[in-house]
């Protein structure tokens, strides 16, 4: 039998307001519906603070005032802390609200829940539990994993001391959490950014680089010992200029959302660091602010975020955020009662639609958002919008995006949440991203998104892998190698996956955000070192990530052994074509059509040491390394090289998909292909089997612009091929880059200085040229002389 929370008076701390009466949901036929602020608590120019939140089947609603009047108390110690309550007026449209004077900015807060304790039909309030507000724009304190932030009445896992699940249908616990969860915090107005500061670099130019705000700089000797891991040290110059370097227009941070670790993974020492466990959705996380920072409060974090998006925008370098919209930190039924949950736990999260009630979880992660409510809509576009005009960033990269277009039967491309993403007027003009994909029945979309939002390619990663490491891997031991087909349709855009709509080709092969590596999986490095992950540090046994990597150790696996000598002969014959497979890898990514996102410290040569899932590892396995060996500068120059290749020639930007044929006013197609014999390539050898050579003609788009040659040999011995004849008015090929070369210009192709090295024909004539096994050669067609 349901029990409602409102009788449960006792619980109230000493001091606190006298009991009150149950309230009934309904407000009287003869009182007129007020109007409802802004969900959140914000401060009115006339003084006090107008406090609006959704609980729509609670019978009443506190807002708690908290202030610490003990701080020489340990944080978790409720002495510390004083709590006055204030009744908040409602409900109107399931939203409790009221106007609050005497609240000024700095205010700790949170919300105490009145209803019905019935979790067999998803009712879970509990006043006892404190609740962080989902609108906090700053939150204090740090969550504490024990029976108190459990709504139900739990107990300790049988296996793991300090894991604690609650009794899924099982009573309210009675413990008060106030002193054991953070503390939602009062923010004064912020100033819009200055107008005009967002880059605006356009899809077709954009080079993307994934990045972790506390791995990016807690190793870099440059940054100040007190930045690094922060977002002050994201914006130290020293950081900039690598970035401005490389070529990177557009910087994408892991989650910066507040977070809170798996309380499974707390008890076992570990903690989240990637950081896909929201707690709110408003807040910057603290903890990668400077230390002076948050010892000032959350203004000053929300200060430190918005300086670092404006350094970084002075810089030219635009800034996307990685956001978690599919789940939240509270875990399944069993797990954390700290908001959302007590809240509104049946509005709030995605549920089976059985009896019992229990969640549907298409995410992995013990719940997922309902975005078939009008309520999770609005909070994650109130949030959108809020970094977006507040905080300054230009985009957002959308995990699981799938679970965000889930409406009664599944992905709808039409989900009005995706509705509003194409037509509000603040996000819309971004660039939105998304990941096409969940973990739910037709969990896989690639391409099914709706313009203006791009998605990352994992038919991309899968296509280049295959080609340059699993194909060679399978040769390697005398079996058949796979063809050109899929590698060929990826390095021209992937229009059979972004080119289909109303109308068809509006997208343009911008809307693939190609990749070959993620923060998800091996980096650069370890590709070519490891066939297997190692994931022991992990504590799961090696069971967790991807066994799925298309990855080729080249015949030994992981990297050298520190002091073994005799050793040391057969990996240094290895680490010439494990650095050949590295730049090839680099060069697709960097010369096809579509986005290219780079994973932070691949142009370096990190190294995980094979951990493809290393979202617990806040230490050396998961930072940057900037200490650069010889091997490794010149990976980076190589990088940096083909970055600025892209750059200078147009004909590698593409914003439309190709036709394969002249465009309306020209003469010549906008995209050839050619076999290892310099003619047309033959339609039926695009599916012979083990076919491993090809060339690839893109034509510059202006009378100026150089046409691009890339040719490819992924095969296991040198080839001779001969190169297709240059476009009537272009000039001879001229060789930019040769990835069998360790470092751009070392044999006279483009350098530092523009060198070039001309190739061995006639101006207008085909030539012979030797192309190493596994390689890749950039050519351009050099101007007529005048």
């Amino acid at each position: 039998m349901a029990k409602d929370t409102r009788d449960v008076q006792a619980q109230r701390a000493p001091g606190d307001p006298a009991p009150r009466p149950i309230v009934r949901p309904l407000t009287r036929p003869n009182v007129r519906r007020s109007h409802v602020p802004p969900l959140g608590v914000h401060p009115t120019p006339s003084g006090g603070v107008d406090v609006a939140v959704l609980a729509s089947h609670a019978t009443a609603v506190d807002l708690c005032l908290v202030d610490v009047v003990a701080p020489e108390l340990p944080p978790h110690d409720p002495a510390r802390y004083r709590e006055r309550r204030v009744p908040l007026d409602g409900p109107t449209y399931g939203v409790w609200h009221a106007h609050v004077p005497d609240v000024a900015p700095g205010q700790r807060y949170g919300f105490r829940v009145f209803g019905p304790w019935d979790p067999r039909a998803g009712l879970r309030h509990n006043p006892q539990k404190l609740l962080v507000d989902p609108y906090a724009r700053g939150l204090v304190g740090e969550l504490r994993y024990g029976p108190e932030t459990i709504g139900a009445v739990a107990a300790e896992h049988p296996d793991v001391p300090g894991w604690w699940l609650g009794d899924r249908y099982g009573d309210a616990d009675g413990r008060d959490s106030l002193a054991s969860v953070p503390h939602a915090v009062v923010l004064a107005p912020m100033p819009p950014p200055p107008s005009g500061s967002r880059p605006r670099v356009a899809w077709a130019d954009t080079v993307i680089y994934e990045a972790h705000v506390r791995g990016l700089t807690m190793r870099h000797p440059d940054v100040p010992e007190d930045l690094r891991g922060t977002y002050a040290g994201v914006a130290h110059p020293a950081v900039i200029k690598h970035l401005k370097e490389l070529g990177v227009t557009t910087l994408e941070l892991l989650p910066i959302h507040a977070s809170a670790s798996e309380p499974r993974l707390v008890a076992q020492g570990r903690h989240n660091y990637w950081g896909y466990s929201t707690l709110g959705f408003f807040a910057p996380h603290a903890p990668y602010a400077t230390r002076a920072a948050q010892a000032a409060g959350a203004e000053a974090v929300l200060d430190e975020v918005r300086g670092m998006v404006h350094l970084l925008h002075e810089a030219g370098i635009e800034v996307l955020l990685d956001v978690v919209y599919n789940h939240t930190f509270e875990g399944g039924d069993d797990s954390l009662h700290v908001s959302f949950r007590g809240l509104g736990n049946p509005v709030y999260y995605l549920h089976d639609g059985a009896s019992p009630a229990a969640l549907a979880d298409v995410t992995g992660t013990g719940n997922s958002l309902d975005f078939r409510r009008p309520r999770v809509i609005q909070l994650a576009l109130d949030s959108l919008r809020y970094w977006a005009q507040t905080v300054g960033v230009d985009g957002f990269r959308f995990d699981l995006a799938v679970t965000l277009g889930r409406g009664t039967v599944g992905f709808d491309a039409d989900h009005p949440f995706l509705v509003a993403l194409q037509t509000d007027p603040v996000l819309s003009g971004l660039k939105l991203v998304a990941e096409p994909w969940d973990v739910g029945p037709g969990g896989w979309q690639t391409g099914a998104f709706p313009p203006p939002m791009a998605e990352w390619n994992d038919r991309f990663r899968d296509a280049v892998r295959g080609f340059w490491l699993d194909g060679p891997r399978e040769g390697s031991h005398g079996r058949e190698m796979r063809g050109l087909r899929e590698l060929a349709t990826r390095l021209a855009g992937s229009a059979d996956l972004f080119g289909p709509g109303d109308p068809p080709l509006v997208r343009g092969p911008v809307a693939s955000v190609n990749y070959v590596t993620a923060h998800d999986g091996f980096t650069l490095a370890d590709l070519v070192a490891y066939e297997h992950k190692q994931n022991h540090a992990n504590g799961e046994d090696n069971r967790d990530g991807s066994g799925h990597n298309l990855s080729w150790n080249h015949g030994l696996e992981g990297h050298p052994p520190a002091g073994d000598d005799d050793a040391a002969v057969h990996w240094e014959a290895l680490a010439p074509l494990r650095r050949r497979s590295q730049r090839n890898l680099l060069a697709i990514l960097l010369l096809s059509a579509g986005t290219p996102m780079i994973t932070a410290g691949d142009e370096l040569g990190r190294t995980q040491q094979g951990n493809n899932n290393a979202y617990v590892q806040d230490n050396e396995i998961s930072w940057v390394d900037w200490d650069l060996d010889r091997t490794r500068k010149d990976l980076l120059q190589t990088a940096q090289f083909l970055c600025r290749l892209r750059r200078d020639h147009p004909a590698l930007r593409a914003d439309s998909f190709f036709l394969g044929t002249p465009r309306p006013g020209e003469p010549d197609p906008d995209l050839l292909w050619f076999s290892e014999s310099g003619e047309p390539m033959d339609p039926g050898a695009w599916n012979q089997p083990g076919r491993r050579l090809l060339q690839m003609v893109r034509p510059g788009p202006g009378s100026q612009d150089c046409d691009v040659l890339l040719v490819l040999n992924g095969g296991l011995s040198d080839a001779q091929m001969v190169l297709p004849a240059p476009r009537e008015g272009s000039g001879r090929w001229e060789l930019a880059w040769d990835s069998a070369d360790e470092r751009p210009g070392e044999n006279g192709e483009n350098g530092e200085n523009g060198e070039r090295a001309v190739g061995p024909h006639g101006p207008g004539g085909a030539c012979a040229v030797t192309t190493e096994a596994l390689s890749v050669q950039v050519l351009l067609s050099a101007p007529l002389p005048r």
